[in-house]
């Protein structure tokens, strides 16, 4: 039988790739003394970035060009996508930029602060137009979008030769690889419809063995390492059901364990974890471990960072109506501590009792670990959301300058502030307060749930059900595309510099008759794309927190669940074209519902 002209090509890209990588690995053998691990490195991502673009270039574009054939097209695509994985760690570490544009949602870019829409490409946007079949109708559309690849493509080479490597920066890229795979490639978050995820989750670690090559040592740790990543690549390539996939059994058993033994090795080669200040630290040994997140990341400058006195300070302020001027509310009036930090309503009243502030109280747990504060993310830090509220005539209609005012004038006060800030000369002034509350804010959070003592080794913390909404949580039920763990909001791991927001179509009441005519975003921003867009929230002390939505429309977990069940406001009948949920029904059987429900407790 004669081989297609494609698939021809395809065994040629493949075979002169594998020529390629192996004359490189016996040159790196060979050259050792001469070439760094670093080098040797830069050598191999060279080779499969070639690889990636040639199988671009020569097979898929020749084939979205004239070939009617789904299944060659998405053959090619799978190739593809098995190539950019082996890049994967290294391109999203050092170009997230162009990577949004290689393999980033299919969904617009926005830029708030231009009020502009930019259209997404990768390979998210062409799997789009080849799964579930290939429509010929949309061959230009298809052709626009490989050609569009291949520039970002050229764009990764020219890029990586100007990049310069460390050996601590190439191990943290390998463990936020490992990160990446936990926290998204085992949730399908960047294969919705080729339905790859377990493969190219095993290529990726498959990808972080072969970088560990050059760092080769003859010892027990060395070898552990190499052990726990061949039987995660096993263990990966033998799951052939996605929603059957136990994640939570892959995570303690070779996840976790690997992520730990990566650390422990860079630092027997005495390779130094960075020291960069971020949200999730260098040296956490796992996702899960107690002090992986850093809640003063997001501190917009060294000198807004916590101390023990501005958080005692910011904590008297939060209970203290002085914020309010004469009005008689303060911070702890709305966001109660016995409440999670939330108020049990639907909307609490505005100051006058006329009527009802615009959207339901949000936690102030784990608060500070997010990019963007409020329901439209208007605000991009903790110092800036308590100007706004402090100073909206519904909630507290205050003055942060008659506050500074009036605690100048405390003799208590004068002193907290000095010990708060020592290097301040000139009195009390709005900005202090506004930092000292968000100091007191970075402490509340609230990752020691039954969920993390689990993964954190202690199998008995969660039942049989809660495993088993778990795993739906980040299968079947698509939850975990959206708020990512292990947050569980929607700052998107693992660099958690963005927080997302997701168009859902919230009704305006339970009966689900009408959309709610809050057009969250778009409000402040005008940009088509984010009419009907919230920030994605986290999920964590989530039982706390009813009522749940924005506008506090649903009173229980089984009604949030049941909604998103059907499909969002699409499937409620809402004309929402830009709705960002999955299309479609998930179809969870009533069991299925009440496990994630009780996952969802659990945290």
């Amino acid at each position: 039988m004669k081989t297609s002209q494609p698939l021809r090509l395809l065994l040629s890209v493949l075979l002169t790739t594998a020529l390629f990588v192996g004359l490189v690995s016996m040159i790196s053998r060979w050259s050792r003394p001469q070439l760094s691990p670093t080098e040797q490195t830069k050598i191999q991502v060279q080779a499969h970035l070639r690889t990636l673009d040639s199988l671009t270039r020569r097979v898929l574009l020749p084939l979205a060009e004239t070939s009617t054939a789904t299944d060659s097209l998405q053959r090619v695509f799978r190739e593809c996508r098995t190539a950019y994985k082996h890049i994967e760690p290294f391109t999203e570490y050092y170009f997230p930029a162009t990577s949004r544009l290689v393999n980033g949602p299919p969904l617009p870019e926005i830029e708030v602060e231009e009020t502009k829409a930019f259209e997404p490409g990768g390979l998210q946007v062409i799997e789009e137009y080849i799964y579930p079949e290939f429509d010929p109708a949309n061959r230009d559309e298809l052709v626009r979008e490989v050609r569009k690849l291949q520039r970002e493509l050229s764009v990764y080479k020219t890029l990586w030769e100007a990049t310069e490597l460390t050996d601590a920066h190439v191990f943290d890229a390998l463990r936020l690889g490992v990160f990446r795979v936990i926290s998204l490639g085992i949730s399908g978050f960047d294969t919705p419809s080729c339905q790859t995820a377990l493969p190219e989750a095993a290529t990726v670690l498959a990808t972080v063995q072969m970088f560990m090559t050059p760092y080769a040592t003859e010892t027990p740790v060395f070898d552990s390492l190499q052990t726990t990543l061949s039987n995660a690549q096993t263990y990966l390539r033998k799951q052939s059901d996605f929603d059957a996939f136990d994640r939570a059994h892959f995570i303690i058993t070779y996840a976790n364990p690997l992520s730990k033994q990566l650390l422990t090795y860079q630092k027997q080669l005495t390779i130094t974890p960075l020291s960069d200040k971020r949200p999730l630290r260098a040296d956490a040994e796992t996702l899960f471990a107690k002090n992986a997140f850093d809640p003063d990341a997001y501190a917009a400058t060294v000198d807004a960072r916590m101390n023990p006195a501005k958080i005692e300070l910011g904590k008297r302020l939060f209970s203290d109506p002085v914020l309010s001027g004469s009005n008689g509310r303060s911070c702890a009036g709305c966001h109660q501590p016995d409440r999670a930090f939330t108020d049990g309503l639907a909307k609490n009243k505005t100051l006058t009792g006329q009527g009802f502030i615009g959207r339901n109280t949000p936690t102030l747990l784990n608060a500070a670990l997010q990019a963007g504060q409020f329901y439209d993310l208007r605000a991009a830090s903790l110092e800036n959301q308590s100007f706004d509220v402090i100073h909206n005539t519904d909630e507290m209609h205050g003055s942060l300058a008659e506050a500074a005012q009036k605690l100048q004038r405390s003799p208590d006060y004068v002193t907290l502030f000095q010990k708060a800030f020592p290097q301040a000369k000139e009195g009390i002034k709005p900005t202090h307060i506004q930092n000292a509350l968000a100091a007191y804010e970075r402490t509340l959070i609230s990752l020691d749930s039954r969920f993390d003592q689990y993964m954190r080794g202690d199998k008995a913390a969660l039942s049989a059900e809660e495993l088993y909404g778990f795993n739906l949580f980040m299968g079947k039920a698509k939850c975990g595309i959206c708020h990512f763990m292990p947050l569980f909001n929607g700052t998107v791991p693992p660099a958690y510099a963005d927080s997302e927001s997701e168009v859902i179509g919230t009704p305006v009441s339970a009966d689900g008759r009408r959309i709610d005519p809050d057009l969250g975003r778009y409000a402040h921003t005008k940009l088509d794309p984010l009419k009907y867009a919230f920030k994605t929230p986290t999920v964590r002390n989530v039982a706390k927190t009813a009522p749940y939505m924005h506008n506090g429309v649903y009173q229980t977990l089984e009604q949030v669940v049941d909604f998103y069940n059907r499909g969002g406001g699409n499937g409620l009948g809402f004309d929402l074209p830009n709705q960002t949920l999955p299309e479609g029904k998930l179809n969870l059987t009533k069991p299925e519902q009440q496990a994630l429900v009780a996952f969802l407790r659990a945290l």
